[in-house]
Formats: C-alpha cells, structure tokens, sequence
C-alpha cells in the first residue's frame, strides 16, 4: 500500500522509497505560433480587402466600417492563438505518453507505450517552409490517437524512434 508524503513523493508501507514526481512537461516550440498568427494575418487580411472592395462596390464609402470587422478578428485571434500555444504540452514517462492542451477545456490524453501502433512524423508544405513537423500516435481505440503539432524536425523524429522503440518494448511483455 502507498501513501502520499507532504512533498509529493510516495512511499510504500515497507519504506522502499517508490519515488513518484509530478512529469516534466515540454512546450511547443514558438515556431508554430509564428506559422499561425501569420496565416491568421494573411486570410483575414484577405477577407478585410474582399469586403472592403465588395461593400465600397455595392454601398460606397461608408466600406471601412465593414472591412474593420475582419481586422478586429484579427486582433482576437492573434491573443487566442497565443493562448492556444501555451495551453500545448507534452511529457514523456516511464510507461506512457502524456499530452495535455486545451484553454477553457482542459484536455490531457495519457497513451501507454504498449499501446501505439503507429507513429507517423508528418510535415505540410507551410510547415516544411517553418521548419516544423508533427507527430502523430495511432493506438487500437481511435479515440486515444493523439498528435503533437509544431515541433522541430529533429525532436520529431527523435520522439518519434523513441516512442517506437518503447511501444515495441511494452508490446512485447503483452
């Protein structure tokens, strides 16, 4: 039986000293913040020039009230997008895979190692110009599938042969 200590660590009855810490969270490099707020910036700029141009067709000069709205949502999603990022995290443990994100709703998916079935590393064509990849995890449920956008190149495919090793090494025991 364990029980908690006041500083976090759990020890067991017998006082073999089980150790438990809380996971080392890793954030998501700034690169995919930039890749957003940038795409955000270019379609709604887009979209305040279209309604600017179609409503000062159509209505005349009273247009720039209207091409302001699209600026102001951009101004919204550009706080929101800063939000977003922070709220992504991930941590690697002994025996599973902690991914956490999520600003009003929490969300924090725990993949064991044993589990996954498939780990892809992807990159699209605005991500490869950024220099950001993603890893995507496939488990047995769907619903566990789980991926980690906007990271290097180099710590995606270093997660990536890392996670498959430890699948193999837990599916194995099975």
């Amino acid at each position: 039986m364990e029980t908690g200590s006041p500083g976090g660590a759990r020890t067991t009855e017998a006082g073999a000293g089980t150790s438990w810490a809380p996971p080392v969270w890793t954030g998501l490099p700034p690169g995919l913040l930039r890749m957003r707020r940038l795409l955000l910036v270019v379609w709604l700029g887009l979209a305040a020039v279209a309604v600017g141009l179609v409503l000062g067709l159509c209505v005349g000069p009273s247009w720039a009230a209207f091409a302001l709205l699209p600026l102001a949502g951009t101004g919204w999603g550009w706080v929101l997008l800063g939000r977003n990022w922070r709220s992504w995290r991930y941590a690697e443990r002994a025996d599973d895979l902690l991914i956490s994100r999520g600003v009003l709703w929490r969300e924090e998916t725990v993949v064991p190692y044993g589990r996954m079935q498939l780990v892809e590393v992807t990159s699209g064509p605005v991500e490869r110009h950024f220099g950001l990849a993603s890893v995507q995890l496939h488990t047995a449920a769907a619903a566990t599938d789980a991926t980690i956008p906007g990271l290097d190149p180099a710590e995606a495919e270093r997660l990536r042969d890392r996670l498959t090793q430890l699948g193999q090494a837990r599916s194995a025991g099975l």
